[in-house]
């Protein structure tokens, strides 16, 4: 999809066909002609059950698929002409913009993390209802002047070999600096303004001043620089997100109706928890999206009367503590999220931390679901 645009419609092609002809949308094609004066309607164009049996048989046939399938490797030689590495385990090549080492083993322990009270934390963003994982995780084009651009820009790719977020799922360097990137989401802590902007606070947090500087990694991939902040100011959320983890400040999100529907992208989930995100608050979550959250170690909460969430949406200065979280927590158990408003004052919110069974509550503690598997394995091979 190209970015300007802001709406588009799903139907057959037969009838996309019909409207390119008729060159608008705002027409009944059930009685309107396509062209005014032609004659023609819709009905005279569509194809016919029978005309539509006719092209799948012309079309479909065993000896096709054998010829398109059978030896595959011979009939592509592309293929064959693509090195690779023989050996018990994959070689990373440290400097493709492609595919790079994950980072969500990095901290792995064979021992159960504590679940603990969260405090102190900023948003990142505060969104409204019906924000989709493509919102959270775009699949589309990458933008220039985004991080993700800058990043790639950094690291010698022109603009023309970006290609889309969707192709570079594989690189987290890349996928984390377009999270929240989509260049229609809206977050309510910047009114007026569309894509992955915030508004970041830094009045409590002085050393976070010297985060960020130009760097190159051990794998020889340049992460920066990235802009300075100062104690308050706009900035693409991912660059709002480093300042908050130099600080050591952790951060959140709060959200409306269904956060997270839309296709199940792990990527929404994914790049919460790189970001740094320690809790997604929010009136309702899409069932997946919301598992997803608990597998990558982000604690998912609703709010227990929705109507709390007008409280908070225009509070983008106050800071947020969530409490009641011990080890002893069991599922679907509530919390109270302490809300610190820039004036001095204070009000608590009462909200259900949706770790949904006991498992999950495993999850969790193992810091997300990759980290759990893996301790099974190495304890069941011990």
């Amino acid at each position: 999809m190209h970015q300007s645009i802001k709406a588009n419609f799903l139907m057959s092609p037969p009838l996309v066909v019909a409207y390119a002809i008729a060159g608008t949308v705002d027409i009944d094609l059930s009685q309107d002609e396509l062209v005014p004066g032609s004659g023609v309607y819709l009905k005279d164009i569509w194809p016919t059950l029978e005309e539509v049996r006719d092209a799948m048989a012309s079309a479909l046939s065993p000896d096709v698929f054998r010829k398109l399938y059978t030896d595959f490797a011979s009939q592509n030689p592309k293929w064959n002409e693509i090195k690779g590495s023989i050996g018990e385990v994959f070689e990373w090549d440290g400097k493709s913009t492609y595919i790079q080492h994950p980072p969500f083993f990095a901290d792995f322990s064979m021992t159960p993390g504590d679940i603990v009270e969260i405090k102190g934390a900023r948003p990142l963003g505060i969104f409204g209802d019906s924000v989709t994982t493509d919102h959270i995780s775009p699949a589309g084009a990458i933008k220039k002047d985004s991080p993700a651009g800058r990043f790639l820009t950094d690291n010698g790719v022109t603009q023309s070999d970006f290609n889309s977020y969707g192709s570079r799922r594989g690189n987290d360097l890349v996928m984390t600096r377009g999270t929240f990137a989509n260049v229609r989401i809206k977050n309510l802590m910047v009114p007026g303004t569309e894509g992955g902007i915030t508004k970041y606070y830094n009045h409590l947090q002085p050393q976070a001043q010297l985060m960020v500087h130009a760097h190159e990694l051990p794998n020889g991939i340049v992460t920066g620089p990235e802009p300075t902040p100062s104690d308050s100011a706009v900035m693409p959320i991912f660059d709002a997100a480093e300042a908050y983890k130099a600080a050591g400040t952790p951060s959140i999100i709060l959200g409306g109706e269904d956060y997270g529907m839309g296709s199940s992208r792990d990527w929404a989930a994914k790049g919460t928890r790189l970001l740094g995100v320690k809790a997604v608050i929010t009136k309702s979550f899409e069932r997946i999206h919301r598992s997803n959250l608990v597998g990558m170690g982000v604690l998912p909460c609703n709010f227990k009367d929705k109507a709390d969430y007008d409280k908070v949406k225009d509070l983008s200065d106050a800071t947020f503590d969530l409490l009641g979280l011990s080890n002893d927590f069991k599922p679907m158990s509530e919390a109270t999220l302490r809300v610190h408003k820039a004036d001095g004052s204070s009000f608590d919110v009462p909200v259900i931390v949706r770790i949904d069974t006991p498992v999950e509550i495993d999850y969790y503690r193992a810091g997300g679901i990759l980290p759990y598997v893996l301790a099974q394995i190495l304890r069941a091979n011990a």
